[in-house]
C-alpha cells in the first residue's frame, strides 16, 4: 500500500512539472518576444529624441513602448504567480515525502526488531535446521525469502524516496530564487514606466506649446497626403476599369445582345489570390523587420492640437535608416510613381486588393513583377517633415481602404 502511494505520489509529481513547465515557457517566450521589441523600439525613441523636429513621432513611439511595457509587467506579474503556485506544490511534495521516509524507516525498524526477536538476524542456517520437520524447514525458507524480498525493496524504496526528496528540495530553492528575481525586474519595470509616462505627459506639453509649427506640418503633411490618395485612387481606378473592359471583349457574343443597365463588374484577375489574401487577415508579415506605428487609420484627434481632427488611408510605420521594405504578399506589381513629398509609391495587386508603399527611397521592382512575401520592393526614405525613417502603407479592398493594422500579424 505504501509502494502504490509512492508511485502515485510520483505521478502527481510529474503531471504537476509538466503543467507548470508549459505554462512557464509559453509565459518566458512572452517575456523574451516583448523584451526584444521593447528593445527595438528604444532604438528608435532614442533615434527620435535626437531631432528637435520630431516630438510627434517620439510621443507616439513613447506610446507604444509604454504599451509594451505595461504587457511586460503583466506578464512578469503572471510569472509570478505561476512561481507562488509552483512552491507552493513543491513544498507540499517535499512535506508528503519527509512524511513518507519518516514512516518507511518507522517500518523498517519494527521488520528489523521483529527479526531480532526471531533471531533472524544471527543465523539463518541454524534458523532453518532448528525445524521440527521438513514442511516446517520449508515454511521457514520460504519466509526467509519473503524477508530478504521486502527488506531490499523497503531499502530501494527508502533510498528513492530520499533521491525524490533531494531533487525536489532543489527544485523548491531554484523556484524561490527565480520568484525573487521576477520580482526584482518587476519593480525594475516599474520604475521605467514611471518614467516614460512623466516623459510622455511633458512630450504632450511640448507638443501643444508649438501649435504653430505643428499647424504649418500638418497643413504641408495634409497636402503630400492628397496627392499621394489621388495617385493612389487613380491607378486602381485605372486597373479595374481596363479589367472591366477585358471582361466585356472576352463576353460571347449572344450576351452582348442583353443589354443591361448595370455597370459590368470586373472579374477578380485570380480568384485564388483574392480568397488567400481575405484569409490571411491579421497574419501578414510586417512590410519592415523594424518599426513602430506612429500614425493609426482613419480619423483621429491630433495630439498636440486638441480641436484638430486628421485623417489617413493607412498607417506610418517608423523605423531605421536604410531599412528595407518588402511585400506583405503574392502579388503582381501594378505600377510605381514618384509622388512630391512621399518620394517613391509601389502599388501590389492581390486580385481585388492591392497593398501601397510610400515614402520609398529606392525601387527594385517593376510594373508587371511578380512578387511573394517578405520579398524586397525597395528601401524606406527619410520623411521631409519629421526628419525620420518612415514608410507609409496602405491597403485597400477595390476602391476602398482599409485599416492595415488588422491585415498585419499582431507584435
Amino acid at each position: 500500500m505504501k509502494n502504490q502511494g509512492f508511485v502515485l505520489l510520483l505521478i502527481f509529481c510529474f503531471i504537476s512539472s509538466f503543467s507548470f513547465g508549459q505554462s512557464r515557457k509559453e509565459l518566458e517566450s512572452r517575456r523574451r518576444a516583448l523584451m526584444k521589441e521593447i528593445s527595438k523600439t528604444n532604438e528608435l525613441l532614442e533615434s527620435t529624441r535626437a531631432n528637435r523636429e520630431s516630438t510627434v513621432n517620439q510621443y507616439f513611439t513613447l506610446q507604444k513602448q509604454i504599451e509594451k511595457r505595461s504587457q511586460l509587467i503583466t506578464t512578469l506579474r503572471e510569472e509570478v504567480q505561476l512561481s507562488d503556485e509552483s512552491i507552493k506544490r513543491s513544498k507540499e511534495v517535499v512535506f508528503a515525502l519527509s512524511d513518507d521516509i519518516e514512516k518507511l524507516k518507522g517500518e523498517y525498524g519494527d521488520m528489523a526488531r521483529k527479526a531480532y526477536r526471531m533471531k533472524l538476524t544471527d543465523n539463518k542456517i541454524l534458523f532453518l535446521f532448528s525445524s521440527k520437520s521438513f514442511n516446517d524447514a520449508f515454511r521457514r525458507w520460504n519466509y526467509l525469502k519473503q524477508y530478504d524480498t521486502y527488506r531490499q525493496k523497503q531499502t530501494r524504496l527508502i533510498e528513492l524516496t530520499q533521491a525524490t526528496l533531494s531533487r525536489k528540495a532543489t527544485t523548491l530553492e531554484e523556484r524561490k530564487l527565480k520568484k525573487e528575481q521576477l520580482l526584482l525586474s518587476e519593480l525594475s519595470q516599474k520604475n521605467i514606466l514611471d518614467q516614460e509616462l512623466d516623459d510622455s505627459d511633458k512630450l504632450l506639453a511640448e507638443l501643444r506649446s508649438n501649435e504653430v509649427r505643428l499647424q504649418d506640418e500638418l497643413g504641408e503633411k495634409k497636402t503630400i497626403q492628397q496627392d499621394l490618395n489621388k495617385s493612389i485612387a487613380r491607378i486602381i481606378a485605372n486597373q479595374i476599369d481596363r479589367k472591366k473592359k477585358e471582361a466585356l471583349a472576352n463576353r460571347p457574343k449572344e450576351n452582348l445582345n442583353k443589354t443591361s443597365t448595370a455597370a459590368p463588374v470586373a472579374p477578380s484577375p485570380s480568384i485564388a489570390s483574392s480568397s488567400d489574401f481575405a484569409s490571411s487577415k491579421g497574419h501578414l508579415p510586417w512590410p519592415v523587420d523594424n518599426g513602430v506605428i506612429i500614425s493609426r487609420f482613419g480619423d483621429q484627434t491630433h495630439p498636440g492640437l486638441k480641436h484638430v481632427r486628421i485623417k489617413n488611408n493607412g498607417i506610418d510605420i517608423q523605423t531605421s535608416g536604410g531599412a528595407e521594405a518588402r511585400a506583405v504578399f503574392e502579388g503582381e506589381v501594378l505600377g510605381m510613381q514618384f509622388v512630391p513629398g512621399q518620394n517613391y509609391m509601389v502599388i501590389i495587386q492581390h486580385g481585388d486588393y492591392f497593398s501601397v508603399y510610400s515614402n520609398l527611397q529606392t525601387v527594385v521592382v517593376r510594373r508587371g513583377d511578380k512578387v511573394k512575401p517578405h520579398d524586397p520592393v525597395g528601401t524606406v526614405g527619410l520623411d521631409k517633415i519629421s526628419n525620420n525613417y518612415e514608410m507609409h502603407l496602405e491597403i485597400w479592398k477595390q476602391k476602398s481602404p482599409m485599416n492595415p493594422t488588422s491585415w498585419l500579424m499582431r507584435r
